[in-house]
């Protein structure tokens, strides 16, 4: 059985200036919406996960508005939401039990970020032996400034997050060609 697994799909994120100079993928939550339509429309499971950061002056510190799950994947009909304080939605929520419950063996996964939760997602749901599909693009980087204080573009940490996790932990797969795979 397949599950489609939302990650960090949150208001937050569309805060620019917390997390870097520029975003890639613009269409990334668009996306989001179109693979949950098509879980939805199959009646397949949907799990949701969102980043309870410790943070205080961070915007997805529970007590901000960035919190909040965006509206084009708001979870419906009871679909389950599980908070998280780290970058795994697997650790310190329920999300493994609940899958190995209902026999789910393959994940979709999508959300925000690649660098940060959704790599760290992919590499513990294939290491607990998911199998995992990640939609290119339905998630999307930040720039980031390197240990000798380069400025490395989004563009460039996305592609080479998704290339360390190709074939190894994840099939790697875009929105239509996954769409048509259904």
């Amino acid at each position: 059985m397949t599950a489609l697994v939302l990650i960090d799909i949150q208001l937050g994120l569309q805060e620019m200036a917390f997390y870097g100079t520029e975003r890639n993928n613009p269409m990334a939550e668009e996306n989001c919406r179109k693979i949950l339509l098509a879980f939805r429309e199959k009646q397949w499971p949907v799990f949701h996960v969102k980043h309870d950061s410790t943070n205080p002056d961070s915007p997805l510190h529970p007590s901000k508005k960035g919190n909040e799950i965006h509206p084009l994947v708001e979870p419906i009909n009871g679909e389950p939401i599980f908070a998280k304080n780290v970058n795994s939605a697997f650790i310190g929520t329920a999300l493994e039990t609940q899958l190995r419950a209902m026999a789910i063996s393959e994940l979709v996964i999508v959300g925000l970020t690649v660098e940060h939760c959704i790599s760290t997602s992919v590499r513990m749901a294939a290491n607990m032996g998911f199998a995992v599909v990640l939609i290119s693009d339905a998630t999307a980087a930040f720039d980031k400034v390197g240990v000798n204080g380069q400025m490395y573009g989004a563009d460039l940490i996305y592609h080479t997050e998704l290339a360390n996790l190709k074939d190894e932990f994840a099939q790697i797969m875009d929105t239509d060609t996954f769409l048509k795979s259904l």
